[in-house]
């Protein structure tokens, strides 16, 4: 969080990050809805922070939550989530049939708006890289325009189906292809896709840019500092 970065300690850092969250959920959701179970609320943010990219049903949150003795239903997390997807702490990506072209409904993904949070709120224990550059491409995908959906094809996922306009992407994220295995893995899905619409795997290789199999290799860091200056260069032409 860009804020943050005027404070020299992490610990001052982390208290600002609390008051920023602390502002949105609470003043911002709480107050303006006037929720009275703010235990609930505090353990569904927590919980949907912990679950990032996870595929997540409003009945299997109210389970879980039930399961820690907090006694709720799945009509009020559905009410309580699409709270928090207003206020724009988390954003919903629902699943696209590929095959079928067609949106698929009650089980979706969830992206925290800024992974700080998370670490101000539970901390940076068993950190799961891949899932935070998943959060992280998600996001920049949102600020770049984009329509993004969780893709399914022959009972196997790929990350983002990207659209805007006439352009589609097909992105798989992952932390660490080094390994063959892994790159087979993450390029299974996307080699199955059968359109000529441009197919990408972004991970932390921390080298150039390749392609395999026709797939095209990025780096995370490569991929949002292109990103950035492709930006830059089109809003100086217009």
């Amino acid at each position: 969080m860009a804020g943050s970065y005027l404070y020299d300690y992490a610990k001052r850092k982390y208290n600002y990050i609390n008051d920023v969250y602390n502002a949105l959920i609470v003043r911002d959701i709480q107050q303006k809805y006037n929720i009275q179970n703010v235990g609930l609320m505090d353990s569904l943010t927590e919980f949907m922070m912990d679950n990032i990219s996870n595929l997540t049903s409003y009945r299997n949150v109210s389970n879980k939550l039930n399961e820690n003795n907090l006694a709720t239903n799945d009509k009020t997390i559905a009410v309580y989530i699409n709270y928090l997807c207003d206020a724009f702490a988390f954003y919903k990506v629902r699943r696209y049939d590929i095959q079928g072209k067609k949106y698929l409904s009650s089980i979706d993904k969830y992206y925290l708006v800024d992974q700080t949070f998370k670490y101000a709120k539970l901390g940076k224990k068993n950190i799961n890289y891949g899932r935070v550059y998943e959060n992280i491409v998600a996001i920049e995908l949102l600020r770049r325009g984009y329509e993004i959906y969780v893709g399914t094809l022959y009972n196997k996922e790929i990350d983002f189906v990207a659209m805007k306009q006439n352009e589609k992407l097909y992105i798989q994220v992952s932390d660490n292809i080094d390994e063959d295995k892994t790159l087979k893995r993450e390029a299974e899905p996307l080699i199955q896709i059968r359109d000529a619409y441009p197919k990408i795997i972004i991970a932390r290789t921390r080298h150039e840019d390749y392609q395999y199999e026709g797939i095209q290799i990025y780096d995370i860091a490569n991929w949002l500092t292109k990103q950035y200056e492709y930006y830059c260069k089109k809003a100086k032409r217009e």
